[in-house]
């Protein structure tokens, strides 16, 4: 079974209220099995348009990741972070088949 990611770009405007969005996310994203591999981090930006934060989480499956999403718990930290940051979120379904030799 392919994995699901959340795949994330954020600018935030405000650190500190911020930091509680992400204390409290940590809950409903464990509960559903997900595993920050980016979070912040550095970064370059060849092509296209960034923000000024990325965030990768990985989930054991595409529905881990639409249910913890669509979790109460993850609903509740969404009303703390958005009022101080602007974010787009994608997630998606991870690629199980041949890899290029």
């Amino acid at each position: 079974m392919a994995k699901g990611y959340w795949i994330a770009r954020v600018d935030v405007d405000d650190v500190e209220t911020y930091k509680g969005y992400v204390a409290s996310n940590a809950e409903p994203i464990g509960a559903y099995g997900g595993r920050m591999l980016v979070r912040g981090g550095q970064f370059i930006n060849p092509e296209g348009n960034s923000r000024s934060r990325n965030v990768i989480v990985e989930f054991p499956s595409y529905q881990a990741a639409l249910d913890c999403y669509h979790s109460e718990g993850y609903q509740a930290a969404i009303k703390i972070r958005q009022p101080v940051s602007h974010m787009d979120l994608i997630v998606i379904e991870g690629y199980d088949g041949p890899q290029p030799a």
